[in-house]
């Protein structure tokens, strides 16, 4: 009896350790979760988008004395005239996103409603009546940011082009009048934040400074041609902007 004691309390014992070192296998193959952390927001894409704001034009022209006398300007005498007006087009662009850079390219083109008139009084009220318009802006430009999150902050610097549109009126004597519309090239950079409201949908803060070459206009009349060098000596423009981002391959973080 004792001997079949002893057996019996050897099985129980060698059944209690094979369970505890099944116990301890399960332990080790089944692991904690890693925790969830949101995904990183992913610049990278295309865009399109539109903008809204304000422009002020500071536009410039100069008797260059190459055409007929014109009043009491002589020549290298002329007008300069600083004016506003809204603005609003439609940007479109890549973004590339190496960790926290942004580096990119973008085109936009606006149409503003910068115009202007100045009269020359001096041979009469109302004598001669210039007027200019810039109705048409154009960039293309390179991009450089830095993201925190959903936030982006860059800078960016190329190409603008504007429409513009000198003409003159001669209400006294009535020589004639005339005018001509030119497209002038310059340059640009700016400055923008924008954010990433979801996955696709972006809201930004921009500003902007352009600057322009002279174009000769030649504005006919019954006395001559009048021959002004003119330009938009700089627009500044300040926009909201929403654009919608294809989606790109999402980053995850853990």
């Amino acid at each position: 009896m004792r001997n079949k004691l002893i057996a019996a309390f050897a099985c129980t014992t060698a059944l209690v350790s094979t369970g505890a070192a099944s116990a301890a296998d399960l332990g080790a193959r089944y692991t904690k979760a890693p925790a969830y952390v949101e995904p990183l927001f992913n610049w990278t894409g295309f865009y399109v988008g539109g903008h809204i704001g304000g422009a002020w034009t500071n536009e410039q022209f100069i008797n260059n004395g190459t055409g007929a006398a014109f009043g009491d300007l002589l020549p290298g005498e002329g007008y300069r005239q600083r004016n506003s007006g809204v603005m609003g087009g439609a940007q479109i662009g890549y973004n590339w996103q190496a960790n926290n850079y942004v580096f990119g390219v973008e085109g936009t083109i606006s149409g503003l409603d910068n115009k202007g008139t100045v009269v020359n009084t001096v041979f009469g009220a109302g004598d001669d009546v210039f007027s200019w318009r810039a109705n048409v802006l154009a960039t293309v430009v390179g991009r450089a940011g830095f993201a925190v999150q959903n936030n982006l902050f860059y800078i960016k610097g190329g190409y603008a082009g504007v429409n513009n549109r000198l003409s003159v009126t001669d209400t006294v004597g009535v020589s004639g009048s005339g005018g001509q519309t030119h497209w002038a090239n310059g340059w640009t950079v700016g400055a923008g934040w924008e954010y990433g409201v979801t996955r696709n949908w972006i809201v930004g803060l921009e500003y902007n400074y352009a600057a322009f070459g002279s174009q000769t206009y030649q504005l006919g009349g019954t006395a001559g041609n009048y021959t002004f060098d003119a330009k938009p000596r700089d627009i500044q423009w300040a926009v909201v902007r929403a654009s919608y981002k294809f989606d790109a391959p999402t980053i995850g973080r853990y």
